[in-house]
Order: structure tokens, then sequence, then C-alpha cells
């Protein structure tokens, strides 16, 4: 038996690309780390290509379920940019040129990146931000970045409180401390790992930018010694059962692993994945819940929309003749149930009486004995389809559930194509 395509039924996470050189030619790239956590917790990765344009096509990516933002460069300062760095010309030009690599802004990048996580705001679509992620959130609810952390911070505090936020020449093994804030996510994570003291955890850093100023609505979960805010989230839109989850790590934990091993440095490090693929499918479920199956409406030229008047009234009129099995007067019912109405197939058999009275108003009638045949193989069908079911996991009922919602959709939308060809054609000149 062919296993099911589950690509159809899984919740769909969109992760924006990020560019690079490679022989001389752009490739776009996501780490596979993240795209091994998200498939592992049950969801489909969706990678948005990095591309010119890209960012007026984002509604082509419905039905969106999830976002995950992580690495890129810097996000173009303009952007956010209310107050001023108090850096120099020359302090700039130095940062320009140690991290060559981070500050060659891509605002297209910069387009797709915060329009997705605004929509995440809206809607309030799940969203994980890693490390530039974390910074797109912030800067696309109101907040503000430092453009260099050294120079605007670390170089200006006590000794024992600098901290380097990114080296290169040790780039994954580089770590440093930060203070987990209690009754947090981080902390219900971390909880096992730190120390009632210290509540220290030891981070990876990667990142000569961070957040200067918090958005409103965020809480901070971990301080650098520093002070930077190194991890934050939404409160009021955190609650992974529900489909709730807006938070930004500065950090990555993805990539928290022990030298040449897939060993995570704490229990903990997963989790922000786990969570966020919960509310991700949580999402998916309250989205199929509150659809409803009712289709789209149908454009029908002025012919088709009086024959489907016609079909309603006379169906109406005649249902209520032969279900009620009321006297009536055949010619003044006649003058309200248009001749040649057809009536196919009805739940209930028609007496002879009743079939004898519609067809005097003018009524094609077919009778439904065959139909309640019919009717008798579903019932039985029916049945044997509830037993298997009743076997099912919620899970699997839910999952049964959005694949064939999502077959009714399509299914919906073919008909309105096929019901529009056919309109355009009839009143086609060239087709008369």
């Amino acid at each position: 038996m062919a296993s099911p395509d589950l690509s159809v039924i899984l919740p769909r996470v969109l992760i924006v690309s990020r560019r690079t050189n490679r022989k001389n030619k752009f490739v776009d790239f996501v780490g596979e780390y993240h795209l091994d956590l998200i498939v592992g917790y049950g969801a489909v990765p969706v990678i948005v290509p990095r591309v010119t344009g890209v960012h007026k096509l984002l509604d082509s990516f419905e039905l969106i379920h999830g976002v995950l933002l992580c690495e890129g460069e810097d996000i173009d300062p303009s952007l956010y940019e209310d107050e001023t760095s108090g850096l120099s010309p020359e302090e700039l030009e130095e940062i320009r040129r140690i991290h060559a690599s981070d500050t060659a802004i891509d605002k297209e990048k910069d387009s797709i990146e915060l329009r997705l996580a605004k929509l995440c705001l809206e809607r309030t679509i799940p969203y994980l931000g890693i490390c530039r992620g974390s910074q797109v959130l912030n800067v696309a609810s109101g907040g503000a970045l430092y453009q260099d952390v050294e120079k605007e911070i670390s170089q200006k505090c006590a000794e024992n409180q600098r901290v380097a936020h990114i080296d290169y020449h040790n780039y994954d093994g580089h770590r440093h401390r930060v203070k987990v804030v209690e009754k947090t996510p981080l902390h219900d994570w971390f909880k096992d790992s730190l120390e009632e003291e210290k509540m220290e955890i030891w981070v990876n850093s990667y990142h000569h930018q961070g957040v200067k100023r918090l958005a409103q609505r965020f809480v901070p979960m971990a301080f650098a010694p520093d002070g930077l805010i190194e991890a934050f989230y939404d409160p009021d839109a955190y609650n992974p059962e529900e489909g709730k989850f807006i938070m930004g790590l500065q950090f990555h934990p993805e990539r928290m692993r022990q030298p040449y091993s897939d060993e995570f440095d704490y229990p903990g490090c997963p989790s922000a994945y786990q969570e966020f693929v919960k509310a991700v499918i949580a999402y998916q479920k309250k989205l199929n819940s509150n659809s409803t199956c009712i289709p789209d409406p149908i454009f029908l030229n002025r012919e088709m929309e009086n024959k489907r008047k016609t079909i309603i009234k006379s169906f109406s009129l005649a249902r209520g003749i032969y279900m009620s099995g009321r006297a009536m007067n055949p010619s003044k019912e006649s003058k309200r149930i248009q001749t040649r109405a057809y009536f196919h197939e009805s739940n209930t058999a028609l007496s002879l009486q009743q079939e004898k009275r519609l067809k005097q108003m003018g009524a094609t009638v077919r009778n439904a004995n065959s139909y309640l045949e019919r009717l008798k193989l579903n019932e039985e069908r029916e049945r044997l389809a509830q037993n298997v079911m009743g076997k099912m996991t919620v899970e699997r009922l839910s999952d049964l559930m959005s694949f064939y919602l999502m077959m009714s959709q399509i299914c919906t939308k073919s008909w309105k194509e096929s019901f529009m060809g056919l309109s355009t054609t009839e009143n086609d000149p060239s087709h008369s």
C-alpha cells in the first residue's frame, strides 16, 4: 500500500534562504540543522528563495502555519534608526572592514522577512526568530538595534562585564554566559541545567549587532553580562498548545552541540523548535476548525443564473408537495413551478399519487427507488468507515480532516474555474 503524501496534510513552516557567493555565482541556502528539527518534530519546511521580487509574491506561499527566520546579513539601519548611534564615520568604516561578510546590506531579504514578521504579528502566526531573525522581529515591532555591540556596549562596560559576541577564529566553539529570567519559557526549557543561585547557561554567539530598544510588546528572557538582551518573547502570544508562539533568540540553540557530535550542550537546546512546531501544528488545526465548507461564490452569466433560480424555486415547491402530501390546485401551482424542472434524486421515494401530481404540473420526474438502494449501500459503507475511524488516534483523525478539507478547497476552486470558463465561452461571439 502506497504511503500518503504527508506534505499535503502536515503544517507548513516558511524559512527564507540566505544568499552567498560560490564559484562566482549566487547560491541560496538554509542551515540544515533548522530543517532537520522542523521535519523531526512534524512540520514541512518551505524555503522562500531570496531573489528579487519575491517580497511581492508572498501571497503565493499561503497557507502559512509558521515562520522561522534565522541567519543573514545586517538589517538596513534606515529601517529602525530613529536615534543616533553615536558612531563616527571612521568607526562605521572599521565595523564594515571587520565584519565584511555581515555588513553587506541585503534589502530584498529585509523586505521579505519584515513582511513575513509583520504578517505573523497581525495574524498571530507562530514565529521563531534565531539570531538575525530575532532582530527582524524586534524591528518589525518598532524596536531598534545596536549597529555594533562591541563599540556601543562592551567597550563601555567594566572589564568583568565585557562580552565577545563573535569569534571568527573559534566560530562554533565560542560561548559566553547569559542569565536566564525566571518564569519564562527559556527558564522552563533549561531549568534542569541551571544552578539555582546563578541562573546561567553558556550560549554560542555569532553576531555583532543586537537589541538596543526592545519593542514594547516583548519581555526579556535572558541577558548577557554586558546587559544585551539575548532572548525575548511576547507573553500575550505564547501558548504552544493553543497555536501561539512569538519569540526571538539571539543565540543558536540548534548549533549548541558537543565538538564532532550531534549531542546538545543542554537537554533544553531543541525545546525552542519542539515548542514552536507544537504551536504550528495547533495553529493549523485551529485554522481547519475555523474554516467553513461554504464554497467561494460562483459568478454566472445571466442565462445560467436564471436557470439556477428556476431550479431552486421549482425544487423547493415540489419538495414541499411530495413531503407533505397536501392537496393543491395543479393549475395554480403550475404557474409557480416551471415546466421542464428536473428532479433526479430524492431522499424519499415518491408515491404514485405524488408522482402524478408533479407530472400534472409539467415536471419531469425520476422516482427515487434506485436511490434508496444505493443509500442502503452507502449506510453499510459508512458503518464500516466509522469502525475503522473509531480505532484512529485524535492526531490521525485531525490529519485526515485536514486532508479532506484541502481537497474540498481544491475542488471548489476547480469548480469555480470551470464555471468561469463556461461563461466566457458562452459569451464569446466566436463560439456562436
